[in-house]
């Protein structure tokens, strides 16, 4: 160890990363110590890699991490995660961040801090490239510049969707959002907008009308979301669409799907007949999910036959057996390899239509069933599941090919 040159165990203790073991490390000899100061590029600060901060109180914390900071040299990656109760004065975080401003490239920041100021506008982080913020308020100034950021991820921030608008146009390169429960008006009318975007996650929120527009958005994920109105247009970049548990009114697909390869739906209360006429336009669909859809319309359903003449392409199809319908004809599902099915409710026409699904799939190569199975059932429920067990051994006979799998909650 000692022949090792000083720029290497300063690469080693990089990846260390968790700050109490560099300073430990630090301790080991005056050349580790040089090491530590001179060519760390990495510390991380997170509670859960070191409990015993939380016997620390916040000024103590402070003090610790200013320390450690002031130390080093060319810090470029810093993440600080603490318990709820934790609160930094404003003042030692805005040290940390113009201290190591000139070479910080990653900030991970999920600690709330008191009195609220605009962290990211007054400590011109230029050189940022990846921030993970939570706990705080994005204040962003029309001044605000982070021309070399390319991801965002914020969890549990208060903001508006004016600041929204004022990030997006602070970041020329974004690539990547993530809004996680935000603090935001539930009678907002939130448009993001940008051409450089990429992927997008929002999930936990409510608000009046959702727009995201972008000429590059390839994935788009949707989770606990309600709304009046969701529209979503851009150019032909789209090939992953997402929607988990969200409610909304008005759904408008704009643009061209016809890149569109992804299409998974969970908990979604929506008409089949309009979504399917929406997302027909994309002759590259290779897996497409139906889950706990709910209709509008007790007579409208799922139409399988629908979805194989609009998907000729499609590889893997997840299906609940609430969207049973459409399994007469003479229709084919002909590249189909990954077929997942369920039930919330096992039923005894359940077997059924599992077996007239994969009589239509000749390339079947794999069937994975998820099931729900009660503690405590009625000698009725206890006998159709038994029978389904029966009529799986029978199907693995037949269907020497396929390989079945079983995940039950």
């Amino acid at each position: 160890m000692e022949s090792l040159p000083v720029e290497v165990i300063g690469n080693i203790l990089s990846h260390v990363g968790a700050a109490r073991d560099v300073i430990v490390a630090s301790l080991t000899c005056r050349k580790w110590r040089d090491a530590s100061r001179s060519h760390v590029s990495t510390l991380s600060f997170h509670v859960d890699e070191s409990p015993a901060f939380r016997d620390f109180s916040s000024s103590r914390l402070e003090i610790l991490i200013t320390k450690s900071i002031f130390q080093t040299t060319g810090l470029q990656h810093l993440s600080i995660a603490m318990d709820e109760l934790v609160s930094f004065s404003a003042s030692a975080v805005l040290a940390w961040l113009l201290y190591s401003r000139e070479t910080l490239k990653s900030l991970s920041f999920k600690v709330r801090v008191t009195p609220h100021v605009s962290i990211l506008d007054l400590c011109g982080l230029h050189r940022l490239e990846t921030l993970t913020f939570a706990h705080n308020s994005i204040l962003g100034s029309a001044h605000l510049r982070l021309p070399c950021l390319r991801s965002v991820s914020l969890a549990d921030v208060t903001t508006s969707e004016a600041e929204l608008r004022r990030l997006l146009a602070a970041c020329p390169r974004l690539e990547s959002l993530e809004l996680v429960s935000p603090q935001i008006s539930r009678r907002a009318s939130l448009e993001l907008i940008s051409p450089s975007l990429k992927r997008i996650l929002l999930e936990g929120f409510s608000l009046e009308k959702l727009l995201l527009a972008g000429d590059s958005l390839e994935i788009v994920k949707v989770k606990e979301l309600t709304m009046d109105v969701f529209e979503l247009s851009g150019r032909e970049s789209l090939k992953r669409l997402q929607l988990d548990d969200v409610s909304v009114m008005h759904l408008e697909l704009g643009g061209s799907l016809e890149v569109l390869e992804v299409v998974e739906v969970s908990n979604f209360a929506f008409p089949w007949g309009k979504f399917l006429e929406m997302i027909s336009r994309s002759s590259r669909m290779k897996r497409l999910k139906l889950w706990g859809v709910v209709f509008e319309d007790e007579e409208d359903g799922v139409e399988v036959e629908a979805i194989a003449v609009c998907f000729p392409e499609l590889r893997e199809m997840c299906l609940s057996f609430e969207v049973r319908e459409g399994l007469s004809g003479d229709w084919v599902l002909g590249r189909l390899t990954v077929l997942e099915v369920g039930w919330s409710v096992n039923s005894e026409g359940f077997s059924r239509w599992v077996d007239g699904l994969m009589g239509r799939c000749p390339e079947l190569r794999q069937l994975v069933v998820h099931g729900a199975v009660s503690e405590v059932r009625s000698h009725e429920d206890c006998q159709v599941l038994a029978e389904f067990m029966s009529f799986v051994v029978i199907l693995m006979r037949t269907y020497l090919q396929v390989e079945v799998r079983f995940e039950f909650d």
